[in-house]
């Protein structure tokens, strides 16, 4: 299979799910970078919940997630950051990206019970599989968010439509195996792999797709645009957070142009 030319691709516009480590790193300028996400058209703020051993971050969120600990972040913190951010974008989705043990700790129900107070819409718990999730879905259900899996190119054909046939409204399709922040090539096997996801389920239901794992740029998302309805990118954000050095009117410049950027605008 060939892979169109981005120059000669027709420009589609994408949705995009935009990734933050809360309050990295301080919370005004952690407030600062969401505000121009917002303004660059992100249609999901995907915030992560600090956490001292990740399996999925690469070592520009590792160091963001390092940074905020070391500074004494909270799991309440990051509520606290997601509630501000809910007040001031209320038409904004908002996701929780966390790890198992962050949530477990305090009981699933009682945490999906707290993210939904504080307007949180969804949750993507990277090492908590879809089939053994220790009631993550039955407490998301019950706080009206829904759990958005992760599904990754190494899983069968049979593993993907047992996912697909659990009736997910929307799945994360991690577009490579490793870690995330990496360079992500768009080739075939990634096509086909989109190409999977996209399949009815038992009841006839399709769910939406969000693609990520090292997305920086248009080429990459317009690459994949014909077949998720969106991209999620993180590690690029949190780069820019970096390079901006406290500069306020430059971090939110450049992370606004870089979110319409991916998204097609």
């Amino acid at each position: 299979m060939q892979i169109q030319s981005p120059k000669l691709r027709k420009k589609i516009m994408i949705k995009l799910m935009s990734h933050l480590v809360a309050n990295y790193p301080n919370p005004e300028i952690s407030f600062a970078a969401a505000e121009a996400l917002v303004k660059g058209g992100a249609d999901f703020l995907e915030i992560q919940l600090p956490f001292s051993d990740p399996s999925a971050d690469g070592p520009v969120i590792q160091n963001a997630c390092s940074t905020v600990l070391a500074n004494g972040a909270t799991t309440q913190n990051g509520l606290d950051f997601i509630a501000k951010l809910h007040k001031s974008f209320p038409n904004v989705k908002i996701a929780i990206m966390s790890y198992a043990s962050l949530i477990f700790t305090p009981g699933v129900d009682n945490f999906c019970r707290r993210a939904s107070e504080v307007g949180v819409n969804a949750m993507i718990i990277p090492d908590l599989p879809f089939d053994c999730d220790e009631g993550l879905s039955v407490a998301c259900k019950k706080y009206g968010m829904e759990n958005i899996p992760v599904a990754a190119p190494s899983m069968t054909d049979e593993r993907l439509q047992k996912m697909l046939d659990f009736g997910f409204k929307t799945i994360y399709a991690a577009l490579r195996a490793g870690i995330t922040g990496m360079d992500t090539k768009v080739d075939s096997h990634t096509v086909e792999f989109l190409k999977k996801l996209k399949r009815q389920n038992k009841s006839g239901f399709v769910p939406e797709i969000y693609g990520g794992f090292g997305i920086h740029g248009k080429e990459q998302a317009q690459a994949i645009a014909p077949y998720v309805e969106g991209v999620v990118a993180g590690s690029v954000f949190v780069r820019l957070i970096d390079s901006a050095a406290g500069d306020k009117k430059v971090l939110q410049d450049t992370i606004c142009a870089k979110a319409k950027e991916i998204k097609g605008l």
